[in-house]
């Protein structure tokens, strides 16, 4: 934010997209990583949320079938006001904020109030829903021409200002925004101006999501079929020849992972790429951290080792968070990496390897099997005795690697680097969707996300039991699915290779449907 923008404050209406968060644009990311308020609408995701800056003030103003939070005159006069006491605001809006979204009344507005204010255009979804549904607005080989229309006009108008007779046939393709609850009338409209019946048409409900819904017919018969499918707004009507082209190019709807729900336990700093990888496969993923990796109780211990750590031969990890902190630490003491020099380093698996990587360094060893029992064969192969181990790592871990290193004739330290806690969040979204059957996996990728998923639920063990009876559970390996099994869970899918990449792939060949 410059200077100017604080003093004055200023206003950012910004366009969302359609609900896809790859979606909105680069510039408006950053509009909300700057605000100081957020007034948005009903948005197809809410993830744009969690870019706002902590302690931003957040403001639902939404209009969702027929219920409105505010008039429109209120949210004007909230805009302007909250820019007046020289705040950075931000106008969320779905899709673009000057295609059928008001923004054009809001931005008059501001210039009454003498409010400085940009416009941050936003994929609209009159292009890129009809885009994921495999639908090209314009072909050479079909029309040149496509038409954007509301399909529910302001009822206080008294007459429609659509003109009918020349749109119908003045345009190749139409798309009908806001238009599902008035289909019949719009069917009729057409055909009574010179559409054919027979002309084609797809409905496209929650567009650019993963429970995105595709409905085709034609003008004679898409109000029955969209009926009979049960297809509620928000939603998209295309009309056209162009419609025809689905068919072969529906990309988005085929993909292996398109409409299955997956519930991410991992802790949201390390969920991301996980997140990802089952987005890019379609799955909508709703993330539930269950651990929170925060600081250990004391750093006594870790400064102690750092201050000795030329008494130490190896330093071994066995997670990224290890590694991550136990360098954060030795920065902290004055030191850097320079000062591991004569210190061999062994990791659990190519992950956490790759944290040292990153930094220039090769670790020295690395099991073919990413668990602490491998990790134990490949120094007892090694042939260690009487050397100096340094494990930083959690609080609470399983003490088969130290204990076995010890009885190999090592001298084994650990020292606690961070640990793991249940966040202070509440669960009810998630035991909504267990309850409702809305769940198709649950994804855990070490014991404690287990262990605390279900400490979630623990005033309802035995309905969390009953819910998780159709949803299937993916575990990352063998120590965690027995965690699972012992907490009454039932285990469907571990990966050979105790990877993210390993576990992404085997959730694609569960469900495959070849599997």
């Amino acid at each position: 934010m410059d200077v100017t923008e604080k003093q004055t404050g200023k206003v950012y209406l910004v366009g969302a997209g359609p609900g896809d968060p790859g979606l909105i644009t680069v510039k408006g990311k950053a509009c909300l990583s700057r605000a100081d308020v957020v007034i948005y609408d009903y948005l197809a995701n809410p993830v744009f949320l969690d870019w706002a800056p902590k302690g931003a003030e957040i403001i639902y103003v939404g209009k969702k079938g027929g219920a409105h939070t505010m008039s429109q005159e209120a949210i004007n006069r909230l805009i302007a006001g909250h820019a007046a006491q020289g705040k950075m605001v931000v106008r969320l809006k779905g899709g673009d904020p000057f295609i059928f979204g008001r923004g054009g009344e809001e931005a008059e507005e501001l210039i009454k109030c003498g409010v400085a204010f940009e416009v941050v255009p936003g994929v609209t979804s009159a292009v890129s829903v009809p885009a994921y549904a495999g639908i090209p607005l314009t072909h050479r080989d079909h029309t040149a021409t496509v038409a954007f229309i509301t399909g529910h006009e302001d009822p206080l108008k008294g007459q429609s200002t659509v003109a009918w007779d020349r749109l119908t046939t003045g345009a190749g393709t139409l798309v009908f925004l806001m238009g599902v609850g008035n289909l019949p009338e719009i069917a009729e409209r057409l055909i009574a101006n010179g559409r054919s019946e027979d002309t084609p048409v797809a409905v496209i409900r929650r567009g650019t999501l993963s429970d995105q819904q595709t409905v085709v017919g034609d003008l004679g018969n898409i109000a029955r079929r969209v009926r009979e499918n049960q297809i509620h707004p928000p939603a998209i009507i295309v009309v056209g020849e162009v419609v025809r082209l689905r068919s072969a190019l529906n990309w988005f709807e085929t993909k292996p992972l398109f409409g299955k729900r997956i519930v991410v336990t991992r802790a949201r700093a390390q969920a991301s790429e996980f997140v990802q990888a089952l987005s890019l496969m379609g799955a909508q993923c709703i993330e539930f951290p269950t651990i929170q990796v925060i600081p250990p109780e004391t750093w006594d211990p870790v400064d102690r080792a750092i201050r000795n750590l030329e008494t130490y031969e190896w330093l071994l990890f066995t997670s990224v968070n290890g590694v991550i902190f136990f360098l954060d630490r030795l920065w902290a003491a004055g030191k850097d990496i320079r000062d591991l020099k004569g210190l061999r380093i062994g990791a659990i698996g190519p992950k956490t390897a790759g944290e040292w990587e990153r930094l220039g360094i090769k670790v020295d060893l690395m099991p073919d099997e990413y668990r602490a029992e491998a990790v134990v064969e490949a120094f007892r192969e090694a042939g260690i005795h009487r050397t100096k181990i340094l494990i930083p790592r959690a609080a609470k871990a399983r003490e088969i690697l130290p204990r076995a290193l010890r009885e190999m004739g090592a001298e084994v330290q650990v020292v606690p680097v961070y640990r793991t806690t249940r966040p202070d969040h509440n669960t009810p979204m998630v035991k909504t969707l267990l309850q409702s059957g809305k769940v198709d996996m649950v994804t855990f990728t070490s014991s404690s996300t287990v262990t605390h998923f279900v400490g979630m639920f623990e005033d309802g063990k035995e309905d969390l039991h009953e819910w998780m009876k159709g949803v299937a559970v993916a575990c990352i390996g063998p120590i965690t699915a027995k965690t699972a099994r012992d907490k009454g869970l039932s285990v469907t899918v571990i990966p050979k290779t105790y990877t993210i990449e390993a576990l992404t792939q085997s959730v694609v060949d569960y469900f495959s449907p070849d599997a």
